[in-house]
């Protein structure tokens, strides 16, 4: 079964394009000619064509993933300092 394409879809691919391109793994000619292929499809193996001899595009940690990993060391720290205090 073949999906179709979203517009979202060909963002998506067309910003990792950027991005490959930017990095220096695509010259502009071919972000150009792998651009029309993105408008151009209809499913998401058709998109997926532009972008399958790439690397992945590196996966950026969401905030508030970040945010309970500080909460967490600090809650530790804290434990640890009061336990030092008790100790002394």
């Amino acid at each position: 079964m073949t999906v179709r394409a979203s517009d979202n879809d060909r963002e998506r691919t067309l910003a990792a394009l950027r991005e490959h391109t930017a990095a220096g793994r695509l010259t502009l000619d071919e972000f150009a000619e792998r651009a029309s292929t993105v408008y151009a499809a209809r499913t998401l193996s058709e998109l997926a064509t532009t972008t399958a001899d790439l690397p992945e595009a590196e996966q950026h940690s969401d905030p508030r993933q970040l945010a309970v990993i500080l909460a967490i060391a600090l809650a530790v720290v804290a434990v640890l300092g009061v336990l030092y205090w008790l100790l002394t």
